[in-house]
């Protein structure tokens, strides 16, 4: 099931690639060490995948704990690319009470598959990509989430938003946090299938 899953999803990243008139390795081959950012108080290194550099945030602890319970190290670990709209440990807080601590248990394992892998997208998609397909869209982009629902991207007075199924809109932080296997984009809010 885990590998028609990341068939589905590598598929549907070449297709958005396409679309968007990007390719990977054109994206992978601009990357150097000038791209190395700073979030949650520790370099992002180009270098290093979307795992190796996560752990080290200290904004994006209940990120990692969130992603190690739900047993996605290894697929976010993979070659991806992914895109990962990323929440930072005070979007996880501004969550009802008692949330995350219910999405963690070993029982809800499968619904907090669901909310990881709604912030994530097949391919590599930069700010400069996402803005493309936001001018082709109109003024928003749709964009297929591994999960299988969507997310619109638009630009508001804040900058880039993300907007959820439930209506909920996240901001880019940080955007462009370029990865080995992606690139990461930090988000405010955590976003809900």
């Amino acid at each position: 099931m885990e590998s028609c899953n990341k068939m589905k999803a590598v598929g549907a990243g070449l297709a958005l690639a396409l679309v968007l008139g990007t390719t990977t390795a054109a994206m992978a081959g601009s990357m150097s060490a000038d791209d190395t950012v700073e979030v949650g108080g520790a370099a992002m290194y180009p270098s290093r995948n979307i795992i190796q550099n996560a752990v080290n945030s200290n904004d994006h602890t209940t990120l990692v704990a969130a992603v190690k319970a739900g047993g996605l190290v290894n697929t976010l670990s993979g070659n991806g690319p992914f895109t990962v709209f990323a929440p930072t440990n005070e979007a996880f807080a501004a969550l009802p009470a008692g949330t995350v601590q219910t999405l963690l248990k070993p029982e809800n394992k499968a619904m907090l598959v669901k909310v990881l892998t709604y912030h994530v997208v097949p391919g590599r998609l930069t700010a400069n990509d996402l803005a493309m397909a936001v001018d082709q869209g109109g003024g928003k982009a749709i964009l297929k989430t591994v999960e299988g629902d969507s997310l619109i991207v638009s630009k508001d007075a804040k900058g880039w938003a993300i907007t959820d199924d439930k209506g909920d809109v996240a901001h880019v932080t940080i955007g462009d946090v370029m990865q080995s296997n992606g690139v990461i984009h930090v988000v405010d809010t955590v976003l809900l299938p």
